[in-house]
């Protein structure tokens, strides 16, 4: 598909998402379908062993929703535009391979939202962060109530929510919300690290442990540790189940191939 408002990269088993829509990036309708298109390819894509998400220029990751485009909404028309998020963020979240956020600059809103469904969060120490829709007399549509209380907790999540301030890197490490804060110039070299290390471990056992904790954190204890065992198995069903353990027993590097 030739995308528009995105752009798809893959290069030695990594894939590149860049929100296309400089300077602030900002969420439209369009941004939500080419993310969920974009998902079910690199779902579908074998070749691709881990994902980075960023924004394109240096000011942001994605700045928020387009207001432009949400401020003559009916209920109905702002139930399909949150629907549209939803449906791309689930995809993101739910992609069968590590997805890292490279958060290159603000990330508001729904641009935090996004964020949220990656599995890692690297941010720029020039990065800003915020749920700030309580100022425009709404409350985030696109996770930001769920997920980011599900990583932080309630207590803070309401804070940042109700108050509707913005913050800077450091402080958005310190509650938890990034994985750690890097230079803003080695911003996108960083991930590309991660992501080399990510797409070295063996792919059955990433999507089994993925699913187990992205599924299990929505049911009761025991019920996910039923689905943790499950995903057990099908990881031990793989030939890298066997290779893996016969490297070790080897003392040598295990050669794995995704089966």
């Amino acid at each position: 598909m030739a995308y528009e408002v995105i752009q798809l990269e893959k290069e030695n088993g990594i894939a590149t998402i860049t929100l296309n829509r400089p300077p602030m990036n900002p969420l439209n309708s369009q941004i939500f379908r080419e993310l969920a298109i974009a998902a079910d390819e690199l779902q579908a894509d074998d070749s691709v062993k881990a994902v980075i998400i960023t924004g394109a220029g240096d000011k942001a990751f994605a700045a928020g929703a387009d207001i432009s485009e949400m401020v003559n909404l009916t209920p109905i028309e702002a139930y399909t535009f949150c629907q549209g998020s939803r449906i791309a963020f689930e995809k993101i979240e739910n992609l069968g391979k590590p997805v890292i956020a490279a958060i290159n600059g603000l990330a508001l809103g729904g641009g935090c939202e996004l964020a949220l469904c990656c599995d890692f969060r690297l941010a720029a120490d020039t990065a800003k962060f915020g749920q700030p829709e309580i100022n425009l007399g709404i409350i985030p549509g696109g996770g930001g109530t769920q997920r980011l209380s599900r990583l932080i907790g309630a207590a803070k999540t309401k804070e940042l929510i109700f108050l509707g301030e913005v913050f800077d890197a450091a402080a958005a490490e310190k509650i938890g919300l990034v994985n750690e804060v890097v230079p803003a110039d080695s911003i996108m070299e960083e991930a590309q690290k991660l992501a080399e290390k990510l797409a070295s471990k063996p792919a059955v056992a990433m999507k089994m442990a993925k699913n187990s904790i992205n599924s299990g954190a929505n049911v009761d204890i025991a019920s996910a540790l039923t689905m943790e065992i499950q995903n057990v198995i099908i990881s031990f069903a793989s030939d890298d189940r066997k290779e893996g353990m016969a490297a070790f027993i080897d003392k040598r590097k295990p050669n794995f191939t995704d089966k």
